[in-house]
């Protein structure tokens, strides 16, 4: 076989990618597949795809993956997926053996921002915070090049702190699949925002039309998205107080509504422990293709 390369491996809820990219960060082959949606037949997805680049290309290559959740520091089993089937099983070692070789995992989130850190929308930035605002939100933070994981493995899961600074009519807030109440993610997220448009008008309308209704001056809908403007700015200005990104980046359906580059900046600034904010927010330079980018690059 020819000289090694980088394979990566995006594992969606709904799809599962496997992507080789050549050191310079081109795409050498590519090929998606439906997530079946049970464990044996997943592994067999991922393995599959792994050897048909392999077998396309005549090399064989290293494997990182971006999953949904993280692996247990403690067990070394799967925990926070929202492909719940996931949950308590040894699929970093399960893949590996399937695979034939050892691979390197991390939360797709953090594939996310290590992707745009490296050669996206906040390359050469020092510290980078990746938000994916789709059907759930998740967050990854990307310090001097590398993934900030933390001692517990869920550093950046912005989705699972409380909504900051809720207003009265916010608390006590959405239940969260997580169990907990009134997650950043039940107000955020793209479903969380059709939510919240339902509640206050008892129609249901698609994220996209909601805000396509903004536009056009419909009351409800541009109350809808003004509000999830102020809520996302808050969890932002939450992760300003910690670790101070350069640059947020933001993926998923929600981070393809212009109106929040403009906006979030001064909802930001006026949450912030600081008299002034001078970072950026820019949406994801690779869109749906970061995390699979970002999952090769774990090596």
């Amino acid at each position: 076989m020819a000289e090694r390369i980088k394979i990566g491996v995006d594992f969606g809820g709904t799809k599962i990618e496997a992507a080789a990219l050549s050191d310079a960060g081109a795409f050498l082959h590519r090929a998606r597949a439906p997530n079946p949606g049970n464990y044996d037949d997943a592994i067999a997805t991922v393995r599959d795809l792994v050897d048909a680049a392999e077998k396309a290309l005549g090399a064989r290559g290293t494997i990182g993956v971006g999953a949904p959740g993280s692996v247990s520091p403690a067990t070394g089993l799967m925990r926070n997926a929202n492909s719940t089937w996931l949950n308590g099983k040894p699929f970093r070692e399960d893949l590996a053996a399937a695979l034939g070789r050892e691979i390197r995992i991390a939360n797709d989130a953090n594939c996310f921002a290590l992707s745009e850190a490296t050669d996206g929308a906040a390359a050469g930035a020092r510290v980078v915070f990746g938000v994916i605002l789709g059907t759930g939100c998740g967050g990854g933070a990307v310090i001097d090049g590398r993934p900030i994981d933390g001692a517990s493995m869920v550093g950046g899961e912005i989705g699972h702190i409380p909504l900051p600074w809720p207003k009265p009519d916010e608390y006590p807030g959405p239940s969260c699949w997580c169990g907990k109440q009134s997650c950043l993610e039940t107000w955020v997220s793209g479903s969380g925002f059709q939510r919240d448009y339902t509640q206050r008008t008892g129609k249901s309308l698609s994220a996209e039309a909601i805000v396509d209704a903004a536009r056009a001056g419909h009351a409800d809908a541009k109350a809808t998205l003004d509000a999830y403007i102020d809520r996302l700015g808050r969890g932002l200005a939450t992760v300003c107080n910690i670790i101070d990104p350069d640059v947020f980046v933001l993926g998923g359906g929600m981070s393809n509504t212009a109106e929040l580059y403009a906006a979030l900046p001064d909802r930001i600034r006026a949450y912030i422990f600081s008299d002034l904010w001078s970072g950026a927010v820019r949406p994801a330079k690779w869109g749906d293709s970061s995390g699979v980018r970002g999952a090769a690059r774990l090596w």
